[in-house]
């Protein structure tokens, strides 16, 4: 009964350690993808640190490290949470093993000491000769051989369950050595945390001291997404006009689609929208500092700001890539001086703005990961950052919804 109810916690046990197994497989994967994402952010405000001024950009790489360094601490408690289920299991385990070894020593010190009572060959001579007849003689021989067999299985059975022990017990002190470990890295983080947060606060404070600049800069900005939201809408009214045009002269119905795709640019556009949520990020290091629509402004209580893509920022030097293969449709220098991108992919565009250099031309046919330009950085904030839009036609699409998630 013992024995059955043994093999069946091993069972589940062993069931629930494969289990464990897959779960901290993927949160040591997801804790190292976070820790690479904190050093790159790290890495960034190390940048603007470098300018006198306290930006607006320093504020939003801060609060996306402390947003990472709060889902890495998430991911270390469920480290944790793992590492005290299997210490409780190899107790129990333990537990169960003592039990056991208990019962078979026991066991087999009453057949040593019957074995001892009966140790006379003479005693087990007349014990085979006192059979009534041959049949039964012959089953006493071979009960005395499966005796003494049973016997030294028996002390296997114990050497193995005492070895079985020793190993639990390893495996736990192992478990419990690597708890501490854990609870450290927890604390050790909580406190890095604590410090941002009071950093934080400090840079917010900064900040609305200078909240008449705020809005200036703030104005600004939404003039240039503007301005660069009505060039990427004439060069889709003209891509329009010319597939007007064309149906026109060829004596065709003026097409329902803002682009009238080629049997090629239709296979492009078709890959384009099956990789949706796999797309390669536009830069190969960043973390996204600005998301796609409306939402608050980090600093301005009240003040909803929109963005037509998001914002990557990086470090200086960076090169921008194209996320797919397509064709460069235009070329173009933003109001400010840097310059702005746009591939066609079919019946989607993809615009990559904030570019101090340029390295495609119009009509250039690219690659996918293929190099278009160089991020800009703004040199009175050392702040180096590019805006990736995607649209369909002439609507904007959320690009956070079509690239990959950082591995």
């Amino acid at each position: 009964m013992l024995a059955t109810k043994i093999v069946l916690f091993f069972f589940i046990i062993g069931s629930l350690f494969f289990s464990y197994g897959q779960n901290r497989n993927e949160l040591e994967s997801e804790r190292q993808r976070i820790n690479r994402e904190i050093a790159l952010t790290n890495e960034l405000l190390q940048e603007t640190k470098k300018s006198a001024k306290t930006s607006i950009n320093r504020l939003v790489i801060l609060n996306n490290q402390i947003e990472k360094r709060k889902t890495l601490l998430n991911n270390i408690r469920s480290e944790i949470t793992i590492i005290n289920q299997q210490v409780e299991s190899y107790e129990k385990e333990i537990d169960i093993l003592n039990t056991e070894l208990e019962e078979l020593k026991e066991s087999y010190a009453n057949m040593i000491y019957h074995a001892y009572k009966n140790r006379s060959s003479y005693d087990r001579l007349m014990f085979i000769f006192a059979a009534k007849d041959f049949n039964q003689a012959y089953m006493r021989i071979r009960y005395m051989q499966q005796y003494s067999h049973h016997r030294k299985l028996q002390a296997e059975r114990i050497e193995d369950a005492a070895n079985k022990l020793d190993e639990k017990i390893a495996k736990l002190e192992e478990r419990k050595i690597e708890q501490q470990i854990y609870l450290t890295q927890h604390q050790n983080e909580l406190n890095i945390l604590t410090a941002e947060k009071v950093e934080q606060n400090r840079t917010v404070h900064s900040l609305r001291q200078k909240e008449q600049s705020l809005l200036a800069q703030l104005k600004q900005k939404e003039k240039e997404a503007n301005e660069l939201s009505r060039a990427i809408e004439r060069i889709i009214e003209e891509e329009r006009r010319r597939a007007a045009e064309k149906a026109r002269a060829e004596g065709r119905a003026t097409p329902d689609r803002v682009f009238e795709l080629t049997p090629e640019e239709r296979i492009i556009s078709d890959n384009f929208y099956e990789n949706k949520g796999k797309l390669p990020w536009p830069s190969e290091r960043g973390v996204i500092t600005r998301h796609f629509g409306e939402q608050d402004h980090p600093v301005l209580p009240g003040i909803r700001i929109s963005n037509d893509g998001v914002n990557i920022s990086t470090t200086k030097g960076a090169m921008a890539r194209a996320i797919f293969e397509g064709t460069v449709v235009r070329v173009f220098t933003q109001p400010r001086g840097d310059n702005a991108v746009i591939i066609r992919h079919g019946e989607y565009l993809t615009v990559y703005s904030n570019l101090t250099e340029v390295i495609v031309r119009n009509g250039q046919r690219v690659e996918i990961r293929q190099e278009i330009g160089v991020i800009s950085t703004d040199p009175r904030e050392n702040e180096t950052e590019l805006q990736l839009q995607i649209w369909k036609g002439n609507k904007k699409l959320n690009p956070t919804e079509w690239i990959a998630r950082r591995q």
